[in-house]
C-alpha cells in the first residue's frame, strides 16, 4: 500500500473515496464548506436527516455524490471541539468503514482538522495507523479462492492525505513515515501472534527473524539449547523439557547509533504454546494461549519499526521461546531449578513458567550493558483483572524510565499504568526450599511477577510491561492487537532524538 502527502482540488479530484471530518454542531472546516458549495449543501442535509450526527466515530458513505468528481463521500464525525481520543476513534472509524467500500484509492483530508493538543504530524501518524489496522486480515490459512478471496481482502492500494490547508508540509511527511513504520510493525505482530500453535514453534519464530538479516539489516543469532545448556540458563530450559519442540534464544541487534552506545534491550516473551505444563490450565478457550508470544511478536515489531525508521539508536530484541506441555519429563510442582544468574527457584506452579525464560533472558542481556531493559509479556491473569484490556500493567525500579514509558504510551494512543513493585510484596515470594518461588500466593499475582523479574535485574535500569490484558482480543472479533509495538517504537523514537 503506498500512502502519500498531496495537494489537490477536493472538489474536483478523481479518486474511489474521499474522507472528510464533520463537526457536530461547529464551524466546518474549509474543505467541509468547499463540497457544500459544489453540492448544494450535501453535508448540511445529510446532517439535519438525522441519519449522521458529526459525533466522534459516526460514519456515513455518500455513494456518487453529485457535483464532486469522488466516487463516494465518506464523511467520519469529529465531534465539537475534538481532542486527541475523539480524532483518533474518528480516524479509527473512517479506515475501517474505507476498508468496507472496496476503494482501491482514497483521499482523506482528516489532518486538516483542528485537534487540541495533536500537531499536524501526530494528525498524519494516528490516520495511517489507522488504516493499517484496518486492512490487516489474517486469511492466509483460508482455502477460498478467487472473488471469495478478493472480497475478504481490503482492496485499498493508495491514499493521499490532502495538505492544502495545511502550512507545513514536512511534519505531515514525517507523520506519514512514521505511522507506516509503526503499521508495519504492528502488522508483522499481529501476524505471527495469530498463527496457530502448531505453525508457530521457537523454530519457526527463529527463521522469520533470520529473514530480518536480508529485509531489515538486522543481526541475528539463535542460541538451540546446548548452546543455552553451556551458559546454565537452568530455568529457561526447564520450560521446554515437556515439549518435543526445542527451545530457542533469539536476538535482533539494530545498530542506528555509534559504535559502543549502550542499546536499548527488548526482552519479548516467546511462549508459543502455553498449555500450563503439569498445572493444566482449564479448557475452556486454552486456544488463545497461542498468544503467550505476544510480548515476542512486539520486541518483532517494535525492532523492525526502529531499522525502517532508520533510528540513530542501538536496539537488541531478546525473544526467548518454547513451548509449556505436560509430559513425563515437564516441570512437576515442587521442582527446584538453577537459573543463569546462579539463584535457585522453586517451581511451585508450572503455569507460572514465563517469568522462568524471562529471567534467564534478563540475565543475558547484561552482556550488552544496556542503557535500559524492557521486558514485554503476557504474565498474569491478574493484570487483566486489575486493568481490563484498555491499560497494559507497567513495573520499574526505575521511576525515570517508568516516566518515559507512560508518556510514551500516552503520544502513542498505547496506554500503560503504573503499578507497584514495592519491597513488602518480595516476602511473598520466599520458600524455605530455594532463593525464591515462582508465584506468590492468591493476591497481588501480577505485582509478584514482577518483583521475581526485579530480582534479576538490579545492575539494569528496567522496566516490565504486562501486556495479558492488551494483546489481543476474544470474542467475534478475536485476533491480536499488535500492542504494545506503538508505545516501544515511541520510546525508541524519543530515545534517538536525546
Amino acid at each position: 500500500m503506498k500512502i502519500q502527502l498531496s495537494s489537490v482540488d477536493i472538489v474536483n479530484t478523481r479518486t474511489d473515496c474521499l474522507i472528510v471530518g464533520v463537526n457536530e454542531k461547529a464551524e466546518q472546516s474549509a474543505t467541509v464548506r468547499k463540497i457544500e458549495k459544489a453540492t448544494n449543501r450535501l453535508v448540511e442535509g445529510i446532517l439535519d436527516s438525522g441519519d449522521f450526527n458529526g459525533r466522534p466515530g459516526s460514519v456515513i458513505v455518500v455513494p456518487k455524490p453529485q457535483g464532486i468528481n469522488a466516487k463516494r463521500l465518506l464523511l467520519v464525525g469529529i465531534g465539537n471541539k475534538p481532542d486527541a481520543d475523539d480524532f483518533a476513534a474518528a480516524a479509527s472509524a473512517a479506515a475501517r468503514e474505507l476498508c468496507k467500500t472496496r476503494s482501491i484509492s482514497a483521499v482523506s483530508a482528516l489532518p486538516e482538522v483542528s485537534v487540541a493538543g495533536l500537531d499536524n504530524k501526530s494528525k498524519a501518524r494516528i490516520v495511517v495507523q489507522s488504516i493499517h489496522n484496518a486492512r490487516y486480515r489474517f486469511i492466509q490459512l483460508k482455502t477460498m479462492k478467487g472473488k471469495a478471496r478478493k472480497d475478504a481482502q481490503c482492496s485499498l492500494a493508495r491514499v493521499s492525505l490532502q495538505s492544502g490547508n495545511i502550512r507545513n508540509e514536512a511534519l505531515l511527511k514525517e507523520g506519514i513515515r512514521e505511522g507506516n513504520a509503526i503499521g508495519n510493525g504492528v502488522t508483522l505482530a499481529k501476524r505471527l501472534s495469530d498463527l496457530p500453535g502448531n505453525l508457530c514453534t521457537p523454530s519457526f519464530l527463529a527463521g522469520e527473524a533470520k529473514k530480518l538479516v536480508r529485509t531489515h539489516g538486522l543481526k541475528v543469532q539463535v542460541l538451540d539449547e546446548a548452546k543455552m545448556k553451556a551458559l546454565k540458563m537452568g530455568a529457561l530450559l526447564s520450560v521446554s523439557r515437556g515439549s518435543r519442540e526445542p527451545a530457542k534464544l533469539i536476538t535482533m541487534e539494530y545498530q542506528g547509533g555509534k559504535r559502543g552506545q549502550a542499546p536499548v534491550v527488548l526482552i519479548g516473551k516467546g511462549l508459543t504454546f502455553d498449555a500450563g505444563g503439569i498445572s493444566l490450565k482449564p479448557a475452556g478457550a486454552m486456544d488463545e494461549m497461542k498468544y503467550d508470544m505476544c510480548g515476542g511478536a512486539s520486541v518483532f515489531g517494535a525492532v523492525t519499526a526502529a531499522a525502517e525508521l532508520k533510528l540513530k539508536l542501538n536496539v537488541v530484541g531478546i525473544v526467548p521461546s518454547s513451548e509449556n506441555l505436560p509430559d513425563g519429563a515437564a516441570n512437576k510442582p515442587g521442582d527446584v531449578v538453577t537459573s543463569m544468574s546462579g539463584k535457585t527457584i522453586e517451581i511451585l506452579n508450572t503455569d507460572a513458567e514465563g517469568r522462568l525464560i524471562l529471567c534467564d533472558a534478563i540475565t543475558y542481556a547484561e552482556r550488552y550493558s544496556p542503557s535500559a531493559v524492557i521486558d514485554i509479556a503476557t504474565l498474569t491473569g491478574a493484570c487483566v483483572v486489575a486493568l481490563g484490556n484498555p491499560a497494559t500493567g507497567l513495573f520499574s525500579t526505575d521511576d525515570q524510565l517508568a516516566d518515559e514509558l507512560l508518556e510514551c504510551g500516552e503520544h502513542a494512543r498505547d496506554r500503560a499504568w503504573r503499578m507497584p513493585v514495592w519491597k513488602e510484596y518480595q516476602k511473598q515470594l520466599n520458600t524455605p526450599f530455594a532463593d525464591m518461588a515462582n508465584i506468590g500466593g492468591r493476591t497481588a499475582g501480577a505485582v509478584t511477577a514482577a518483583c521475581f523479574l526485579s530480582r534479576f535485574t538490579e545492575s539494569m535500569k528496567w522496566a516490565h510491561l504486562d501486556i495479558a490484558g492488551t494483546a489481543w482480543q476474544s470474542g467475534a472479533n478475536k485476533g491480536a492487537t499488535g500492542r504494545p509495538v506503538s508505545l516501544l517504537t515511541r520510546f525508541l523514537i524519543n530515545r534517538a532524538n536525546d
